[in-house]
């Protein structure tokens, strides 16, 4: 008698390539429009946006704040220069003005992984619907255009505001990695989340409800929520 003891494997990928490295890129939406960070574009907007954000937007970040315009330009500098991370200004389309920033960290190119991060937004930028829109537009270019299996976010374990933000967006919580990092000095407990290439046409179709123009009324106030369309896209 003869028995099959191959241990099992996880689902096979045929055809699996490695994917290409993300590029600095120009996404226009409604309410945003993505443009690599440019320190003359959008040095002078960020500085002004960021000069008066709330001093807790900064708490869980590993910079700031900062003591005067000088400090937050060198930042911006920085991440303009990065050569780890790619940096997006957030355009607001009512403005025109860049009102907030973000980057693709981390990909790994051989496995189709990437993370979002860096996240800052101005305090007026915050629970508009461009926030959401720039999300959304990242995202769509990490799994649409390059084919990427998997998109994280990871937040200090105690960044309740973020760990919210993760859920609403679609994000799938998997764990806290403890002692993960030493940041400003204090020990980070990090969160884990991640979104799916095949949770992905589920998220994109409740993404593009929610953000169409008739889910808001004349006061811009949403008439369903991304929560309640994501849970029904997912039935």
């Amino acid at each position: 008698m003869s028995s099959d003891t191959r241990l099992p494997l996880g689902a096979p990928l045929p055809g699996w390539t490695r994917r290409a490295a993300p590029q600095p890129v120009t996404i226009d939406g409604r309410y945003c429009r993505i443009e690599p960070l440019n320190i003359e574009d959008h040095g002078d907007d960020l500085v002004t946006a960021f000069r008066t954000t709330d001093e807790s937007s900064w708490t869980y970040l590993f910079i700031g704040p900062f003591a005067d315009d000088a400090g937050i330009l060198n930042w911006l500098t920085e991440s303009a220069n990065s050569k780890d991370f790619i940096y997006s200004a957030i355009i607001d389309r009512k403005t025109g003005r860049a009102a907030g920033l973000c980057a693709y960290m981390r990909p790994d190119l051989a496995n189709g992984v990437i993370e979002i991060g860096s996240i800052h937004y101005s305090d007026a930028l915050k629970r508009t619907p461009a926030t959401t829109e720039a999300m959304y537009l990242l995202m769509r270019h990490v799994f649409d255009d390059l084919g990427y299996r998997r998109y994280e976010w990871k937040c200090n374990s105690f960044n309740a505001p973020s760990r919210r933000a993760a859920l609403r967006l679609g994000f799938r919580f998997e764990g806290i990695f403890r002692n993960h990092m030493v940041v400003k000095g204090h020990n980070r407990d990090t969160a884990w989340f991640s979104i799916l290439d095949s949770e992905w046409p589920a998220l994109k179709s409740a993404y593009e409800k929610w953000l169409a123009p008739e889910n808001f009324d004349r006061a811009g106030k949403q008439r369903v929520s991304l929560t309640d369309m994501i849970a029904a896209s997912r039935g």
